[in-house]
């Protein structure tokens, strides 16, 4: 059906130009994030690729370079399971940036099998949750000082697959890999609920989205029949590029300058499950997050 919908929906396009504005991808060495880094840099923006490979980071930012024409674009280690990484990295861009207008939360991990972070969290929750939760807050005066700015949360469709699961939030009683994930991409929608109420009036709008169903390395955890599914599905899939439209669209579609707290997909807003519209479970969440991470935020 999504795909229906894809294929029907008038392609979005802008020539919106990102001139004198600072981008921070994290996950921006491969796949969507790539892609949205590119775009971005073609569009005038400084773009600062946060990865936890250094290695390929410095390949993707060479070809981000090449085929956006702007030396503008700039490699940074984060690795999103280690809070100390989030703490020194935000560290250095709070002392080294004068701006930062648009915040992409796009890293994450897949269905992987059960690993805790560097702090004791679920990998999944751990890096595609709490991770990008500690940078934001870590970020957010810089972000508030650079209005009209923007957050933007990639989550998934998969955010309907899962529940938040407040008493065994690690999965350390029983782990289910695809529970885990969408326990993850649930927590990004209703973590963007919750931010954007939190920002009203402050100049600064937050976003979450669906990409699509992407052929990225994020599948690489899938089992072998699952992988054998995906590559039967595969010609109904999205490319990298195609993706990336929907983050590309948060960051600089002119119309959601007065939106916030939304969840958008294929370039358009789009229905998210009951669990996603939970607002008393949003802010559960928040206090129990601040609470694992050792931070207040009000």
């Amino acid at each position: 059906m999504e795909t229906l919908r894809s294929f029907f929906r008038r392609a979005w396009s802008s020539d919106a130009r990102l001139d004198g504005k600072t981008v921070l991808i994290t996950g921006a060495n491969t796949g969507i994030g790539k892609e949205t880094a590119l775009d971005l840099a073609k569009r005038g923006a400084r773009v600062i690729m946060a990865c936890r490979d250094m290695e390929k980071a410095q390949v993707a930012m060479k070809e981000i370079i090449e085929g956006s024409g702007s030396e503008n674009v700039v490699c940074m280690k984060l690795d999103l399971s280690d809070s100390k990484s989030i703490r020194e990295f935000a560290e250095a861009i709070n002392r080294d940036e004068a701006k930062l207008n648009i915040l992409i939360n796009n890293a994450g991990v897949m269905v992987c099998p059960y690993g805790k972070t560097a702090d004791g969290f679920e990998m999944q929750i751990g890096v595609n949750h709490m991770g990008h939760f500690l940078l934001t807050y870590l970020l957010i005066d810089l972000i508030k000082r650079s209005t009209p700015a923007r957050i933007i949360n990639v989550s998934s469709m998969a955010h309907a697959w899962g529940s938040i699961n407040l008493e065994d939030i690690n999965s350390e009683k029983r782990y289910d890999k695809r529970a885990a994930y969408g326990q993850s991409k649930l927590a990004n929608v209703l973590f963007t609920r919750s931010l954007a109420k939190r920002l009203e009036g402050t100049g600064v709008t937050v976003y979450s989205l669906h990409p699509g169903v992407v052929q990225t390395d994020l599948w690489r955890h899938l089992s072998g029949p699952e992988q054998f599914v995906m590559k039967i599905v595969s010609p109904f899939t999205k490319s990298s590029i195609q993706g990336a439209q929907t983050t590309i669209y948060c960051a600089v579609e002119p119309t959601l300058e007065t939106e916030s707290g939304g969840y958008y997909s294929d370039c358009a807003p789009a229905s998210c499950s009951a669990a996603a519209s939970d607002d008393n479970m949003a802010q559960k969440l928040w206090e129990l997050s601040c609470q694992m991470l050792s931070i207040s935020w009000d």
